[in-house]
Formats: C-alpha cells, sequence, structure tokens
C-alpha cells in the first residue's frame, strides 16, 4: 500500500524530516515501512495496517510543527508511544499550555499527557504531589508554576524546600558553614529559579525574603500563608516529617511535594513520608495525586529505556526495590 502525505508549508516539511532526513528514517524503523521524500511531502509504502499508524503519527507529529514546536527525537518518539495507545489526537492539547516564558524566551510548557495532567492539578488544588521517576519534570514544572503565580501576585512568596538526607555521603565532611553544607542539596531548585528569574532578580527577591530556598528543618514551628510552597525529593522525608510539612500549610497558599519512591535513601529502617501520604491522603478533597510513568520522562530517551530495564528487574524478583 503506498499513501501520499502532502504538506503546504516548506518549514513544516524541513522540521518533519529532520537533519538528514533523521526523523523520517526513525518513522521508517519504528513501523517497518518504506518513506520517500517528496518536495511537497512524503509518500509512505507498506502494509495496510502499519501505513495507517504511520500516518497517524506523521499528522501528530505536523500539528506540533503548526503549533511552533521543534520536532526532537524525545517528542518524536512520545508521538509514537501516543499512536500506539490510539492517543495521537491528543497532542496538540501540549503546545496550548505555555507557563512562562524564562529570560532567554523559551515557553515552559508541559511535554506530555502526564505533565500536563499534573500541571491542570496544581491550578485545580491546594496540595498536589508529583511522584514519578527522575526527568518527568516533577520540579521543574513546580518551580514553573509557583514563579507565574509569583508574577501574577497571587501569592507573595515562593518557598523551595528539601530533606537534607546524604546519598553516600555526610553533612559533616562538606566544608564551610550550614548555608554551604546545605546548598548542594538544593541546587537543582536554584538552576531552576536562575533559569527563570534571572540570578540579579532571585537574588533581589531572596534578600527581600520573597524567595526562600532552605532545608526541610527550617519549616518546623511555622505558619505558611500567601506562600507557593515546593517540597522536592520527598521519598527521603520520615512519616513525622511529612506531617509536619503538611501542616505548615497556610491561608492562601499551595503546596506541591514532588518525589520518587524508587530512590529512597532513607535508612531501611525508617519508613519514608512519601509512600506514607500517598496512601492517607489519598481520598481527601482537593489534593491530587499524580504519578509520572517512564513515558513521561523529557530526557535522553535513553533514561526511559534504563528506567523501563529496572522496573521489570525488579518485577522479576531479582532485585531489592526500596518502598
Amino acid at each position: 500500500m503506498e499513501k501520499i502525505i502532502t504538506v503546504d508549508e516548506t518549514e513544516h516539511l524541513l522540521s518533519l524530516f529532520g537533519s538528514f532526513d533523521d526523523n523520517i528514517h526513525a518513522l521508517e524503523k519504528e513501523y517497518g515501512i518504506s518513506a520517500v521524500t517528496r518536495g511537497d511531502g512524503l509518500k509512505l509504502i507498506g502494509e495496510e495496517e502499519v501505513i495507517d499508524r504511520a500516518s497517524k503519527a506523521v499528522d501528530a507529529l505536523l500539528e506540533l510543527c503548526r503549533k511552533g514546536e521543534r520536532i526532537n527525537e524525545q517528542n518524536l518518539h512520545y508521538v509514537f508511544s501516543l499512536v500506539g495507545e490510539g492517543l495521537e489526537g491528543e497532542i496538540g492539547k501540549l503546545s496550548d499550555d505555555g507557563i512562562i516564558v524564562t529570560l532567554k524566551g523559551r515557553v515552559i510548557k508541559p511535554k506530555t499527557l502526564g505533565q500536563k495532567k499534573y500541571v491542570d492539578a496544581i491550578r485545580q488544588n491546594t496540595v498536589v504531589l508529583g511522584v514519578g521517576p527522575a526527568g518527568t519534570g516533577k520540579t521543574y514544572l513546580a518551580v514553573a508554576m509557583a514563579v507565574k503565580a509569583f508574577r501574577a501576585h497571587e501569592v507573595n512568596k515562593i518557598i523551595l524546600t528539601r530533606p537534607a538526607v546524604e546519598a553516600g555521603e555526610k553533612l559533616g565532611f562538606l566544608p564551610g558553614d550550614l548555608q554551604n553544607k546545605v546548598d548542594p542539596y538544593l541546587r537543582p531548585l536554584y538552576d531552576a529559579l536562575f533559569e527563570m528569574l534571572g540570578p540579579e532578580n532571585f537574588v533581589r527577591q531572596q534578600e527581600r525574603g520573597c524567595i526562600e530556598v532552605a532545608p526541610l528543618a527550617y519549616m518546623r514551628g511555622r505558619t505558611l500563608d500567601d506562600s507557593f510552597i515546593i517540597l522536592d525529593e520527598a521519598q527521603n522525608t520520615t512519616p513525622e516529617q511529612m506531617k509536619m510539612f503538611l501542616t505548615r500549610l497556610g491561608f492562601g497558599s499551595k503546596i506541591v511535594i514532588t518525589g520518587d519512591v524508587t530512590q529512597i535513601d532513607l535508612p531501611d529502617s525508617r519508613r519514608s513520608g512519601l509512600i506514607e501520604a500517598m496512601k492517607v491522603l489519598k481520598n481527601i478533597d482537593d489534593i491530587s495525586i499524580n504519578r509520572f510513568t517512564e513515558k513521561d520522562v523529557v530526557r535522553h530517551k535513553l533514561v526511559q529505556n534504563i528506567i523501563r530495564a529496572y522496573e521489570k528487574y525488579y518485577e522479576r524478583g531479582s532485585g531489592h526495590k526500596n518502598g
């Protein structure tokens, strides 16, 4: 069977084909077809069933092009996975949901349906838990939503916190005062804020007390009003710490809790506060629990394969999994 797909816009063709037709080669490999590039489009050759899936993938990729998205390895393979689930029609929703624009002019937006569901949950709920593997954008999108709320004067303060639990090294062996010791644990939060606000604006807002980046222990005994509060790496909280943190919630505030229950650094005898919170809070109104999968990973495609390989390894009972 042959199918011809015509594209009127030359710039969309260039994005669709990719450098040296890399995207077309990936399409051929994914569906076992032949794809012939034409001056005004593409001719697909193969069995009827696979041609149907391949043409749906091309249509979805063109939809991304029309919305100003650049086709890369990540969204190419994500479109393939959506076609496999019959969800390719949902792809247009992602490009309509810009959160903020960085100082370099890049629009931060959800890149997967799982990320969009997470962002929508943050908009609609007071407390949101984002749980899933590394690279799914849990923290980054939460920081973007915090900056958006701060810019819109919906909150007066952004508070970012993490438990200072070590993975292989002790705080006491690190040089400097307490702030120097905890900064390595908070660095991913600083990096996200620097990108969105700029270092100078970040320092200015921090000096004004409008932005606070601190270890979880600093939250004890406080009531946090009119704040957007993010607890990162929450799998490393104890149940007592998690309860303490949740009860800091004040009027006009929003809490986002992120973590990965496969990367728990607590001693084996300690239960994870995140795992317990997911059970305790699951039926409470205005609290949303969002679970990411390897399909939501927006880093290198190999990260998805690594996560999937570990999951299969643990499912076979070959290894011990935290949590």
